[in-house]
């Protein structure tokens, strides 16, 4: 029991790290064992905690995002440059209708465009689906369709293992002939 409380305390302590729009009042509810819900009364935004707490804290000029892609380009993104990014994103998918609980499908090369685009889902409360690069047109509309997707974010193209491979040809595609479910 003390050992459980201990652990309790330690979780606790980690989750109060963060900045909650709505505080928890219970860390663990295990009232429908073997079900457990963690901080199941309070209310956060992850991406407020990735982004915007660590402007607000001073520290926005700071790096968040250092990224090298295959062919060499590179990009470095700070707290402030990357919350301005997220917010820019997060306002497009607004204006195309995804709003909380809507998912949202994410075809993208490792580049920080995918993180900018999943962050700034999160930032809308909506649900994020990253889809591999290498799949079909048809295993690309299986996924968009079992997820009730809103929207597919993608990239004309990108690199893997050093080819140019292109992405927005298999989004049209598996969007096509009502590939979708």
């Amino acid at each position: 029991q003390e050992a459980t409380a201990d652990r309790l305390a330690f979780w606790e302590k980690q989750a109060n790290e963060l900045y909650w729009d709505k505080p928890f009042t219970k860390t663990l509810d295990w009232s429908d064992a073997p079900f457990a819900k963690w901080f199941s009364d309070g209310q956060l935004n992850v991406a407020f905690n990735c982004l915007d707490r660590h402007v607000l804290a001073g520290h926005g000029d700071r790096i968040a995002l250092l990224f090298e892609g295959e062919p060499g380009d590179t990009a470095t993104y700070t707290y402030d440059q990357l919350t301005t990014a997220v917010k820019k994103a997060a306002n497009a998918f607004a204006k195309l209708g995804v709003g909380q609980g809507d998912v949202v499908a994410i075809y993208l090369p490792m580049i920080p465009e995918a993180v900018i685009a999943m962050l700034a889902v999160a930032r809308l409360g909506a649900i994020h689906t990253v889809i591999f690069g290498g799949f079909s047109a048809d295993a690309l509309a299986t996924r968009i369709g079992d997820a009730d997707a809103k929207l597919v974010v993608t990239a004309d193209g990108g690199f893997r293992k050093g080819k140019a491979t292109a992405l927005k040809p298999a989004v049209d595609d598996a969007l096509s002939d009502g590939k979708c479910p």
